[in-house]
């Protein structure tokens, strides 16, 4: 597509282009970054997260979620922005993503900014501009709410440390959990590229907080941290491989996040594995998302949930039920003496219901019956924990035994999981657009 065709392209074609482009990228959750408005411009951020609006599986949808251009000049076989690819192409200018950004949230339908790019010309290049639309955005617009922005691998560093202290969050994409997996999928990506700007935010963000200790008005830098992004199932790393890198990330380079996205077949190619009849591995993702939390949240480490002779989660139990089930020697639990790490470790019982027991049980023995107000799920907790040395009822501590019972209760599962569309929600799902347009303010 020419440049004259590409600048008489109305806006709101560019934004249907490059909201949908945008699509596959699931790393756009908000954190609780408090960082209020000083009342000169529009927007803040509180400790709670802007994000209030989610999808079932968990994907952000109240920013706005756009690609500033879906050209590129690298040809990752698994993005259907590759190089090769004959698709429509469209950019942005920084003050088309400012406009949109800013008429938005005026009128309520966001209450932030999601912006990653394609790669144009260069990363250089591409940084550049990022960083354009962020400036204009905070000094020109004076927005004040929540930013989210991609780091571009092989950017001048420069430009990426004055675009950390414009965004909330940014993030750099792993693409794929291994280094050989992007050799063979993104040849023209390299995983010190990718490693580089990580430790840099990280290197960064430890030296702002210093500075903040010592002058409190300093500028902050990228305050909600940094997350990425890895595909599952693109290639052929096993769960008990992706959970290492993941716990290695967290370790290392202090993520916030890691996100995992079902692969997703857009390209027709050699390298990249048959299509699915069952479609994306959207179970095995919720299942590494669970046990991602299980190694945020629970104190568990990847060696404890899966080693080398059992590599993969099954799909049909949850990790910590797993992981119990391997481990029957722990169990049952006494609820009304166990410690606070033994308490989590429990299926059924969540950091904040473990928290209420050990505060409840101060004041007298708890039954079972308090511990279903306190929100435990009995119908899986009942298999591993005693009140007053009695089980809830008379049940065998046996694996298959309690394997059979669990797969009969029904676990609820994030809705969409069978015959997912992956089509992202719009801006305008329960709106009229001609309604936008008359509303007065003219996009084109």
């Amino acid at each position: 597509m020419s440049d004259r065709v590409m600048a008489d392209m109305p806006l709101y074609d560019k934004l249907s282009i490059l909201s949908d482009a945008a699509k596959y990228d699931v790393a756009c959750t908000s954190s609780g970054v408090d960082r209020k408005g000083d009342g000169t411009g529009m927007g803040n951020c509180s400790r709670s997260g802007i994000c209030h609006s989610f999808s079932a599986d968990g994907r952000c949808i109240s920013l706005l979620k756009i690609l500033f251009t879906n050209e590129c000049i690298y040809d990752c076989k698994y993005c259907v922005n590759r190089s090769s690819n004959d698709v429509v192409r469209a950019s942005f200018t920084p003050e088309e993503v400012c406009d949109l950004t800013m008429e938005f949230y005026r009128r309520n339908y966001i209450e932030g900014l999601f912006l990653s790019s394609g790669i144009l010309k260069s990363p250089d290049y591409t940084m550049e501009l990022i960083y354009a639309t962020l400036y204009r955005l905070r000094y020109v617009c004076s927005f004040q709410g929540y930013i989210h922005v991609k780091a571009i691998p092989g950017a001048d560093e420069r430009l990426i440390r004055l675009t950390g202290f414009l965004a909330d969050r940014m993030s750099v994409n792993l693409e794929l959990p291994t280094a050989e997996g992007l050799r063979l999928l993104a040849p023209h990506k390299s995983r010190k590229n990718i490693l580089k700007p990580m430790r840099l935010v990280q290197e960064k963000t430890r030296e702002n907080r210093q500075e903040i200790a010592v002058y409190k008005n300093a500028p902050r830098f990228v305050p909600a941290g940094q997350s990425t992004q890895m595909i599952i199932g693109a290639t052929p790393e096993t769960d008990y491989q992706i959970l290492n890198v993941a716990e290695a990330l967290y370790k290392k380079f202090d993520l916030k996040r890691v996100f995992y996205s079902a692969f997703v077949p857009v390209n027709s190619d050699k390298a990249l594995p048959a299509i699915r009849e069952e479609g994306p591995p959207l179970l095995r993702e919720h299942r590494l998302y669970q046990a991602d939390w299980l190694l945020r949240y629970y104190h568990f480490e990847a060696k404890e949930l899966l080693d080398e002779e059992n590599p993969n989660f099954n799909v049909f139990l949850d990790p910590k039920c797993c992981w119990a089930l391997k481990h029957l020697e722990f169990f049952p639990v006494e609820v009304n003496t166990a410690d606070y790490r033994t308490l989590l470790r429990v299926p059924g019982i969540g950091y904040k219901s473990a928290s209420r027991i050990v505060k409840a049980r101060r004041l007298g023995r708890l039954e079972f019956n308090d511990l279903k107000k306190m929100g435990v799920v009995l119908k899986r907790a009942l298999y591993f924990l005693t009140c007053g040395g009695k089980m809830m009822y008379p049940v065998r501590i046996e694996e298959d035994y309690i394997t059979r019972n669990l797969l009969n209760t029904k676990e609820r599962l994030p809705e969409g999981t069978e015959g997912m569309t992956y089509r992202q929600l719009t801006l305008f799902d329960d709106m009229n657009m001609a309604a936008v347009h008359s509303a007065g303010t003219d996009f084109q």
